[in-house]
């Protein structure tokens, strides 16, 4: 195999030859050049496996360098150095198609680190290596035909094979932890870890501890070292779930930990550096978070360099069939492997001519409720127990990234038919008061998630009960 080459960019001769030294010894050969003119006619004489440019050059800046190779060298990673805390010439590059950033003084761990992510996406792309094993089983549950789910997935392969934080839109219940797991297992992080964590679950006096770590001794109750999220996903990605419910203080440290790519755990001396690709998600209108200053307009910038919108199941009803063949099947196989449920024609209409608030989610709930319920193995409209809905929000089709209309949960509850949620029986000598209190339990919960377009979040505060109680309870009565 031919010695793989870079070309590096910059007219301070120390980095030239810090980065010269740096990669020659990973066995790589460096051609260093000063100018953009110099660049472009190394560009033009040859291929190269990976490029660093610094952002300000003396007849140019780095910008239109990365805006060519990204034109005319798709297949050729590039990276943007830049000056200390100039983050946003970072967010530009990203932006333009760089592939990461590197901020001087340049850290030779981390640069290693990159160079060996980098070259590891150009061998994929020229050989075309398919994405991991677990990511064509995620990719399998990415269902639907219709051509917004088409284009959704044509765009996580181009995610996949960058560095830039991506930013998840949509409603709850639409997948978009499956769309940053595809994002994660598609490029070239899969071999390292993928940490998800939900931002609205963790008490606010535990972030820090939770997302940085803390030193033994450090608080009352650091009886040993604590590694954080951010270093737990080193080497891979870091899913923020979310993101909208972090509080202020929160997302200025959020905001220093993906800026300096480093972490200072509660009670540590030094930083730690971390090597992960930010992913965030929300279900709210994060832009209308900002304006109304509830979530910091540098922090949104950071996160929300790329963004995907996953759209809502009314806005694909054609791919409602697929979904629900594929839920049943998966029922079946979950119950012990026998012949899957069968909608019933009529059925099946009714699913199709549902808006579906809660999303796939949702759809998942109906149908392991209506298996229950059902007898024999066909499922007909009256098994679905369908909340009564007013007429279809035919406005809401297409309505745009960040549309979250819908009736409210008052006029939704005053919608529900009786079936909807199964009425609690009065306790009787046939029916013990344990089985009555989870009745009751159950029905809170059905009407909390139904209300809550199923963001078990919202239906926990909507309930009185933290996350985590609401997590104990749904496992206790079977319904997540």
């Amino acid at each position: 195999m031919s010695q793989q080459t870079v070309l590096v960019i910059d007219d301070e001769r120390d980095i030239r030859e810090l980065l010269t030294i740096t990669l020659g010894r990973m066995d790589l050969k460096v051609d260093a050049v000063g100018t953009v003119a110099e660049a472009r006619q190394a560009l033009s004489e040859r291929s190269y496996d990976l490029c660093f440019t610094d952002m300000r050059l003396p007849d140019g800046s780095g910008q239109e360098l990365v805006e060519l190779i990204a034109a005319e060298h798709d297949e050729t990673p590039v990276a943007m150095i830049t000056a200390y805390g100039n983050v946003d010439a970072a967010v530009t590059a990203l932006k333009a198609g760089a592939f990461d950033f590197v901020s001087k003084p340049v850290d030779i761990q981390m640069l290693r680190r990159l160079v060996r992510t980098a070259l590891k996406l150009a061998e994929e792309k020229r050989t075309g290596a398919g994405a991991s094993p677990a990511a064509t089983g995620s990719s399998e549950r990415l269902i639907g035909d219709s051509g917004a789910m088409q284009q959704v997935r044509n765009t996580i392969g181009k995610l996949a094979r960058n560095q830039a934080p991506v930013y998840i839109a949509g409603e709850s219940g639409v997948g978009k932890e499956l769309v940053a797991r595809l994002i994660h297992e598609q490029g070239p992080r899969a071999s390292g870890p993928f940490v998800p964590v939900n931002c609205g679950a963790i008490p606010s006096e535990l972030m820090e501890s939770e997302f940085f770590g803390h030193r033994k001794g450090s608080f009352t109750g650091a009886v040993a070292d604590k590694e954080g999220l951010f270093q737990a996903a080193h080497g891979g990605t870091l899913f923020l779930d979310e993101v909208a419910e972090l509080p202020l203080h929160m997302q200025v440290k959020l905001l220093r930990a993906i800026q300096e790519k480093a972490v200072r755990p509660i009670g540590a001396r030094e930083e730690v550096a971390v090597d992960v690709r930010i992913l965030s998600a929300t279900h709210k209108n994060l832009a209308a978070l900002v304006d109304q200053g509830q979530f910091r307009q540098d922090l949104f910038y950071r996160i929300n360099v790329i963004e995907l919108r996953v759209p809502p199941l009314r806005e694909r009803r054609g791919d409602v069939p697929l979904l629900a063949d594929f839920v049943l099947r998966h029922l079946a196989v979950k119950s012990g492997g026998g012949t899957p449920v069968r909608l019933l024609p009529e059925a099946r209409q009714a699913l199709e001519e549902y808006d579906f608030p809660g999303n796939v989610r949702e759809l998942e709930n109906i149908l392991e409720r209506a298996v229950a319920m059902c007898d024999g193995d066909r499922i007909d409209a009256s098994d679905l127990m369908l909340p009564q809905r007013p007429a279809r929000h035919t406005a809401e089709v297409g309505a745009g990234a960040h549309s979250t209309h819908h009736a409210t949960p008052a006029a939704y509850a005053q919608n529900q038919s009786p079936a909807a949620v199964p009425a609690a029986q009065t306790p009787s000598s046939e029916l013990p008061l344990d089985d009555y209190i989870s009745n009751l339990e159950r029905t809170a919960i059905m009407k909390a998630l139904e209300e809550s377009r199923y963001n078990k979040t919202a239906a926990a505060r909507k309930l009185g009960i933290t996350f985590r109680a609401l997590r104990y309870k749904l496992k206790k009565l079977g319904i997540d």
